[in-house]
């Protein structure tokens, strides 16, 4: 098993404390993410100049806010910085984020994602100027607007080809793609125990890339909050915050992916009484109507016996790396001695 820690958004200095502390006790590797406010890479780069042997990942860094060159540009600079440390994950956010904050379109996730890796692996193996025609990217760019004087480029920095490309995603036929032309995926939390949610799309996405594909090599790494102190119900509150606002806000009523997710889980009575309550602005109701059953399935809460007894379902699992969300220096060394 390996641990990963996530960082999350931008935080106070003394955040820093647990990155230090994760690299001392053998964490792989350490995550920021983004939303609609502080951008991934800053701090990202800032954990980096800090640290020396962690390696650096984005959870995620949202596809349509930034076209593929400008992604590979940042990778492969923050990666030549770190000394080759920089995990690339992507994805591509949600409608109400991309078009209410980016103004682009939405478009169809799926198809940008196959056309967004394919750019990016172009531009890391830097085997010829970059070119691409395809629906969502046309490189050069000859469309409305352009002046015509669009030239094929490569890159000017030696990027490393084998940089790991990660997809975030949670939906059938994103965990085939991922399957199919990524490294590894990040769920956005998973029962280690319902593999079935998983292995038939993975399954599907690994034999469409053909026997070439080591599926080996492959990385499900889903995030797993952790809180630990001795009164289960407190440790379960947050939690179940977190899952309240995605099961319940982040989206439309008719397309929230974390909703859909919940009800392939099992839960679809929850998920519609949490997604009623959260939109009609009862977050403390919603929060309340999260099944302890559910809550106990994808995060480690409670006493440190308690979370070692969970730990072993993990540990049984296909899951390669769990990427670990805590605040707490307790439940950072404990899940070291327990998962390392």
């Amino acid at each position: 098993m390996r641990l990963g820690l996530l960082y999350g958004f931008s935080h106070s200095h003394d955040s820093l404390n647990l990155v230090l502390e994760a690299e001392r006790l053998g964490y792989d590797s350490v995550w920021t993410g983004e939303a609609w406010g502080s951008d991934t890479i800053v701090p990202l780069a800032w954990v980096g100049a800090l640290t020396k042997k962690i390696r650096l990942g984005t959870a995620i860094m949202q596809m349509p806010a930034r076209t593929p060159a400008m992604t590979a540009m940042t990778a492969m600079t923050l990666d030549a910085m770190s000394g080759g440390r920089f995990i690339l994950g992507v994805g591509p956010s949600g409608p109400q984020v991309v078009e209410g904050w980016h103004g682009v379109p939405y478009g169809k996730p799926l198809v940008r994602y196959r056309e967004y890796l394919a750019i990016l692996r172009q531009i890391l193996a830097r085997e010829a100027p970059l070119e691409f025609q395809g629906a969502e990217y046309q490189i050069p760019y000859r469309g409305p607007g352009s002046s015509g004087l669009g030239k094929p480029l490569r890159s000017i920095l030696h990027g490393r080809r084998d940089m790991e490309i990660y997809m975030a995603s949670i939906t059938p036929s994103g965990l085939a793609l991922a399957a199919e032309i990524a490294d590894g995926v990040i769920p956005v939390w998973m029962n280690p125990e319902r593999w079935d949610l998983f292995k038939p799309s993975l399954e599907r996405g690994f034999k469409k890339a053909g026997p070439a594909r080591d599926r080996g090599k492959f990385d499900l790494a889903p995030f797993v909050t952790c809180v630990m102190g001795p009164d289960v119900t407190k440790c379960r509150e947050p939690v179940k915050q977190n899952l309240a606002l995605y099961i319940g806000g982040m989206g439309a009523r008719d397309k929230n992916f974390y909703n859909d997710y919940a009800r392939r889980a099992g839960y679809e009575d929850a998920a519609n009484k949490i997604q009623d309550l959260f939109l009609a602005g009862k977050r403390e109701e919603a929060a309340a109507a999260v099944p302890d059953k559910l809550v106990d399935e994808v995060a480690l809460v409670g006493p440190r016996e308690r979370i070692a007894e969970r730990a072993a379902a993990w540990k049984a699992s296909p899951v390669r790396t769990m990427l670990i969300g805590t605040r707490q220096l307790e439940a950072i060394r404990a899940l070291a001695e327990l998962l390392l």
